[in-house]
């Protein structure tokens, strides 16, 4: 029987009701539809036995009876998701661990450690072009700049916020500090096909990747397409797409290593008319700094090269950077231990997806557990997981909270 993993996708369901209108979930900080959610959220962990409440920065916590002088254990993961995105980013590492706190609420079970279960707030950015809102103020590394940050509207983070009833101007009061709490667990669907092909329901996760950012710029010259000579073109397209086929080639010969170009704006985009200027994006994640650093001198090193003979300027910068997240041994092999009990092949995995954890790491020790999704796909309307695999990972879940030692 699938007890849990069906209870798991009932309220996936009722979750991903709470939606903008179109294809897949689209919820985002602040809105109406995450208003909506928290109040069916609430509900949903004071059922399970929990004590709910919404702190400074948007995050629904839910606390389990209090066990004196233990620490804490800090599940969660992310509320919002992207535009057009799917049911189970996030929300899953939410509703997972909430039905299996209520098994064990009505098994009447203690656990040696206090658990706060965390809806944190915010973590994909799609309203105010940031990410790890919500964990970042736990973290103790939110930046207060980010409350003025506007959506298309005009409406500033401050501003949202309080719509959802938090209180922005405490968020630094959010805190922990390391000695309150005893690591930091998330449960997310893969986002890839790794657990897919070796036919399993549930890994354990080693980092999370690190990622950097480029804005680039490739400038060129305008003129009449059908009477500028070929030779004499300073073609800014042409340009681009060596930067492409760079990104790509150095990707797919450089092992550990991922990119991609992901935005491209052509100027003046018209059909009868040369290129002037070329913007895009580049984007390369590894869970090693090393490889992510040695990529990116052989990557612009090549570029240069590539272009040296087009007549087009180069300007680059970067944009963000974030270090990889390793996730602690002893996680790692409390949730393996977990997955054997619960007569699963345990199977480890990095992440080439940034997660919560990034930012409470800053904090206390990481772990993660992935579930398997159809076809790794995500961010997606068609994202997709199976009850018995929710099943299985929330028996892995029971498995690790009752072997935990104060």
């Amino acid at each position: 029987m699938n007890t849990l993993g069906t209870a798991i996708m009932t309220l996936s369901e009722a979750a991903a009701r709470h939606s903008e209108p179109g294809p897949g979930v689209t919820r985002v900080l602040g809105s109406a539809e995450h208003r909506a959610l928290l109040v069916d959220l609430r509900r949903w962990m004071q059922e399970a036995g929990l004590s709910v409440e919404l702190d400074a920065a948007g995050n629904l916590v839910g606390r389990t009876p209090t066990v004196e002088g233990a620490r804490t254990l800090i599940i969660g993961s992310h509320q919002d998701s992207v535009r057009q995105g799917g049911k189970y980013d996030g929300m899953l590492g939410i509703l997972l661990p909430l039905v299996v706190l209520q098994h064990l609420h009505q098994q009447g079970k203690t656990l040696a450690v206090n658990v706060e279960l965390v809806a944190f707030s915010d973590e994909e950015g799609a309203r105010f072009s940031s990410t790890l809102v919500g964990s970042s103020a736990l973290a103790g590394t939110f930046d207060p700049a980010l409350l003025e940050a506007t959506d298309a509207n005009g409406i500033t983070m401050a501003e949202a916020l309080r719509e959802l009833g938090a209180n922005p101007e405490g968020i630094a009061e959010l805190a922990r500090t390391p000695d309150q709490v005893c690591g930091y667990l998330e449960v997310h669907i893969e986002q890839g096909p790794v657990l897919e092909s070796l036919g399993l329901p549930v890994g354990v996760v080693t980092a999370i990747t690190g990622i950097e950012r480029h804005a680039v710029s490739l400038i060129g010259k305008a003129g009449h397409a059908g009477t500028t000579p070929m030779t004499l073109r300073r073609d800014a397209m042409v340009a681009a797409t060596q930067v492409v086929q760079a990104v790509d080639h150095h990707c797919r010969h450089t092992e550990d290593l991922v990119g991609v170009v992901g935005e491209l704006v052509v100027t003046p985009n018209a059909v009868n008319v040369i290129p002037s200027r070329v913007d895009l994006t580049i984007e390369l994640r590894s869970p090693f700094t090393e490889i992510r650093l040695a990529a990116r001198k052989a990557l612009f090193g090549d570029i240069a090269q590539r272009l040296a003979s087009s007549g087009c300027e180069l300007r680059h910068r970067l944009t963000y950077q974030q270090s990889e997240v390793r996730c602690a041994d002893t996680l790692q092999q409390q949730l393996s231990r977990a997955i054997e009990q619960a007569g699963y092949k345990s199977h480890r995995l990095f992440s080439g997806a940034g997660h919560d954890g990034l930012a409470m790491a800053h904090l206390t020790d990481v772990g993660m557990l992935f579930v398997r999704c159809k076809d790794g796909l995500s961010h997606h309307p068609d994202e997709s997981i199976t009850v018995e695999d929710a099943e299985a990972t929330a028996q892995v879940l029971t498995h690790y909270l009752l072997n935990l030692e104060a």
